[in-house]
């Protein structure tokens, strides 16, 4: 959630003022970017707060009863020499597994409805077109919801219900998935890597080849302006993924030493080390948001055109 929200922020005002400020490129490319960064980030954030609170709402049941959940032998293996469970990086690790692993597993589908909301997006935002179907879209802006009835209570109690038992639902499959052996492995083996950055990244490989492959399918987008869409979405991405890992080998140290500042500064902190993996969540997603977000668009709107017109 705070990857979505970092980039949900960025993605609609720092990256279109970095997109139009962009010199020597067509205004309507320009445009079509900003278009699909606002696209990008409202699906992204939408799919993700679906996605990622019953699955947060779980892992937490297993933090804090992990006997209820775990075998003797998994809590025993992926506590490690640690003095607690929740103070274990085997357990984060293979807990972030779940959490960070959904970035992923919506990548695909968030492409896709990025795509489709470029053409309304254009005719809303840019073109201001405001009664007319745009690309086999309305404008529902004279939509009235009606009120809450006066059985809301009920409902939204039996809702909790089922959210709870959804939830435990999920724990329980969290638990099983946690007592395989080959989960174990990956835990002893990759706990102490950049995981979080590799996976953030792998995600942004599949969301820009679908995007590219759905871009090039859609009849929304004019044909003539899909190259460069493409084109900007892949250097983009290129250029983030090279940039992040070599901005966090530059902070890796300065990092070490913030969070060992703040052990020493928090240490009575009852959630000390939930916090620090925090921090190191954070980083990664602050690095590649601010290259992604504000240092690429301008130079990947700029080259976009360029390696469309000069092919050779």
């Amino acid at each position: 959630m705070f990857s979505a929200t970092a980039s949900l922020a960025l993605s609609t005002i720092a990256r279109p003022i970095s997109i139009m400020t962009t010199p020597c490129a067509d205004r309507e490319n320009k445009k079509l970017a900003c278009a699909k960064s606002f696209a990008s980030s409202a699906v992204g954030y939408l799919i993700m707060a679906g996605a990622s609170l019953p699955v947060a709402s779980a892992i937490k049941k297993i933090d804090q009863k992990p006997a209820d959940y775990l075998k003797r032998s998994t809590i025993k293996a992926l506590k490690g020499g640690a003095e607690t469970l929740a103070k274990s990086g085997k357990y984060s690790f293979a807990t972030q597994l779940f959490k960070l692993g959904l970035g992923l597993v919506i990548a695909a589908p968030k492409s896709v409805l990025t795509c489709a909301l470029i053409p309304p997006i254009m005719a809303g935002v840019f073109k201001r077109k405001k009664d007319e179907d745009v690309a086999g879209t309305k404008n529902y802006k004279d939509i009235a919801f009606s009120g809450i009835s006066a059985g809301s209570k009920a409902a939204a109690k039996d809702l909790k219900g089922m959210y709870d038992v959804f939830t435990e639902f999920l724990a329980q499959k969290a638990g099983k998935i946690l007592d395989k052996k080959s989960v174990q492995n990956l835990a002893e083996k990759y706990s102490e890597t950049n995981f979080a950055q590799h996976i953030m990244s792998a995600t942004d490989v599949v969301s820009t080849l679908t995007f590219a492959h759905q871009t090039a399918k859609s009849k929304g987008i004019e044909q003539e302006r899909k190259k460069t869409l493409i084109n900007n979405s892949l250097i983009s991405t290129g250029l983030c993924i090279t940039g992040g890992y070599g901005l966090h080998q530059i902070l890796k140290k300065p990092t070490e030493k913030y969070i060992e500042n703040f052990k020493a500064a928090n240490k009575n902190l009852p959630e000390l080390e939930r916090y620090v993996e925090g921090i190191k969540i954070a980083k990664p997603a602050l690095i590649l948001g601010g290259i992604y977000y504000i240092a690429i668009p301008a130079i990947a709107t700029f080259f976009a055109e360029r390696v469309n017109k000069n092919k050779n």
